[in-house]
């Protein structure tokens, strides 16, 4: 994966098209959420790819926590940071805040196990739905909104042991979903292994709206979609 070929950066300011923003979605972390697709009126870039380009521009840090705050558009341009600092801030021209980063720790600019955290990283956080979302939503009696299904990136972080490594796996270790009227809080676990050695964890944080009372029928039928939809565009 060449990361440079899904943005542009001039200058410190940082944008993505949505072909770039597409393209990463379905070939690089397989989410085939439809507010990625170049047409959609609600599309927004992916956070996976802001905290990939990230990552490539700073460094990877020992730990680090990703908070999003804001969806990012075609044309947000995003102003990076000039420092490498232990908290960063990602705004936009308006001084719009879009991502705040906390890191600690020692850093490491190793190209090949920066590519391969975020390789693995975005190809277990594309999956979230509907391997993962839909059985939790159905233990919790809940769901989406099949007609207009939306759930909002929060948070990721990750706490690495070692940064003398080339390359990781990442394995879920628990998942959870808090209900609160009609808002649903996600917490996805993993651990993070080197040729078969724990050496992190990490937890990535979704939000769900709009709930209502669990049709198993209603979401069988939006999980076929998604599927129909991942064969088609992929």
């Amino acid at each position: 994966m060449n990361i440079e070929d899904y943005y542009q950066l001039s200058d410190s300011r940082l944008s993505f098209t949505r072909q770039q923003s597409s393209d990463f979605a379905k070939k690089v972390a397989g989410d085939f959420n439809p507010i990625h697709d170049i047409d959609s009126k609600r599309f927004c870039v992916p956070g996976d790819l802001l905290f990939s380009v990230i990552i490539h521009h700073y460094g990877l840090r020992e730990r680090m926590i990703f908070n999003f705050s804001g969806m990012v558009g075609d044309n947000t341009q995003l102003v990076l940071p000039d420092c490498n600092k232990e908290h960063l801030a990602v705004l936009d021209e308006n001084d719009k805040k879009y991502l705040a980063i906390e890191c600690e720790g020692r850093v490491s600019t190793d190209a090949e196990l920066i590519e391969s955290l975020t390789k693995k990283y975005v190809a277990f956080s594309g999956q979230a739905f509907p391997h993962v979302l839909m059985p939790l939503m159905e233990e919790n009696g809940v769901m989406i909104n099949p007609e207009r299904p939306l759930v909002i990136y929060e948070s990721m972080s990750f706490e690495l042991d070692r940064l003398d490594i080339k390359s990781i796996d990442l394995e879920m270790s628990g998942k959870n979903l808090q209900v609160d009227g009609k808002r649903g809080n996600v917490t996805l676990d993993y651990e993070i292994f080197s040729d078969g050695e724990r050496i992190g964890r990490g937890c990535k944080r979704m939000v769900m709206s709009g709930l209502k009372p669990f049709d198993k029928e209603a979401m069988t039928r939006l999980a076929d979609v998604y599927r129909e939809r991942t064969v088609e565009l992929a």
